[in-house]
């Protein structure tokens, strides 16, 4: 290898022996111009004097590195830098305690408990029932009386808006006659016609709202339920059984409706939930005479009330109503003055039929009062009215709904303004 050639890469790599630099020789003098001035002759150039601050960072730096005896005393003294907590020593012991340990349950957080619903007064509920009738009747007067001048034409409308609500013709006539009468060719509004049907219809209705009497002489007060089929007996029962217990009166229940299983069945959880017994026999038997055991039974234990249940029948089939009949001739031979109520329960949704049903029945069964069921499910609620007009026949009861406080004692001004939609 030549004198002053640089080593090559493999001579490197493997380390072979490489030659040392021989010293250079000195140069002869270089003559300098005469224009210069020699090197020996120039003056050294002294260093700019550094600035107090960075004479003080740069001991700073020199101490953080060590490289001054205060560094690196402070480099003995510090720890080190904490490394990942994942080699750390309590870290380790941490996951094998967890590992060790079993889980721990976890228990589920309950909801917090609904706020109870505020009960609703009956007067809300009856309104909450009549919705369907009352929002037919006050939509149906809006559209009707566009007009504030009161003629012929607004008073026909208004006419048929009434018989179709089932209100029958006695009381349209006197709702609309009050209305040419008085208010005929002169400014009217739709409150002053809510207002003019409320009172017609209390006024109706007033004299058939009589609660019903248990007469405490009596023993056993005996209430015998009819009606046609689906017109809520049962269900009626067992309400009012619920309503005379927590009047303190002990009662007893037949299962007169021997020919539905399922009616049978029904009475007997309306019995437990009351705590009044229930005198029942297998599907298929003679209803009169579980009615005779029943009044027997009764009296004998001393019960205030005994109501019986019968079958829904057809008021039109007379073979059936005949055997209502032989109910009643039967209790009769018991006690003369029984039953000392015979209550007809009546579905408002049958619209005009149920005046037929409290004809029939009147006659054959000796109606002495009325329950109205199921006024919640049409919107037709004046077949109260018209009924009422018609017979005045004594309104004990009416159903505005399936809940066991949803049937209650018939207030005439309560029902009147349910209906009219009057505030």
């Amino acid at each position: 290898m030549s004198e002053g050639k640089k080593p090559g890469f493999f001579d490197r790599l493997f380390g072979r022996p490489q030659p040392q630099p021989q010293p250079a020789e000195p140069e002869a003098e270089r003559q300098l111009p005469p224009d210069l001035v020699p090197a020996s002759e120039v003056l050294p150039v002294e260093p700019e004097p550094a600035k107090p601050e960075e004479v003080a960072s740069e001991i700073e730096s020199e101490r953080a590195e060590g490289l001054t005896p205060e560094g690196q005393h402070l480099r003995e003294q510090a720890p080190p830098p904490p490394g990942p907590p994942e080699t750390t020593t309590d870290y380790a012991e941490a996951v094998d305690d967890d590992l060790a340990a079993p889980p721990a349950p976890v228990t589920p957080v309950p909801p917090p408990p609904a706020p109870p619903a505020a009960r609703r007064s009956w007067l809300q509920r009856l309104t909450g029932g009549l919705k369907r009738s009352s929002d037919q009747l006050t939509g149906g007067i809006t559209a009707v009386f566009t007009k504030r001048r009161l003629d012929g034409a607004m008073l026909d409308e208004l006419e048929d808006l009434l018989l179709t609500a089932d209100f029958g013709i006695e009381t349209t006539s006197a709702i609309t006659d009050t209305l040419r009468r008085d208010r005929f060719d002169k400014d009217v509004t739709t409150a002053e016609v809510r207002s003019i049907l409320a009172a017609e219809v209390e006024k109706v209705l007033a004299p058939v709202a009589h609660p019903l009497a248990i007469d405490a002489a009596k023993k056993p007060f005996v209430i015998l339920m009819v009606g046609v089929n689906g017109s809520g007996k049962t269900t009626t029962i067992g309400k009012l059984a619920q309503k005379l217990a927590a009047e303190g009166k002990s009662v007893m229940l037949a299962a007169g409706d021997t020919f539905r299983a399922a009616a049978i069945e029904q009475l007997q959880i309306w019995g437990q939930r009351t705590g009044a017994p229930v005198i029942a026999r297998p599907a298929g038997s003679d209803a009169s005479g579980l009615a005779f055991d029943a009044v027997s039974r009764a009296k004998q234990e001393g019960r205030d009330v005994l109501i019986i249940d019968t079958a829904g029948r057809l008021q039109n089939r007379d073979e059936l109503m005949s055997e209502l009949e032989k109910i009643i001739r039967v209790i009769k031979k018991l006690d003369d003055s029984a039953p000392h109520a015979v209550l007809l329960t009546l579905d408002a949704t049958t619209g005009q039929n149920a005046l037929n049903q409290v004809e029939i029945f009147g006659k054959r069964a000796g109606v002495t009062g009325l329950v109205m069921t199921k006024l919640d499910g049409t919107a037709r609620g004046g077949i109260l009215v018209a009924i009422a007009r018609r017979f005045g026949l004594p309104v004990h009861f009416i159903g505005v709904g399936e809940g066991v406080d949803d049937l209650e004692a018939f207030t005439a001004r309560d029902f009147a303004s349910a209906i009219a939609g009057r505030e």
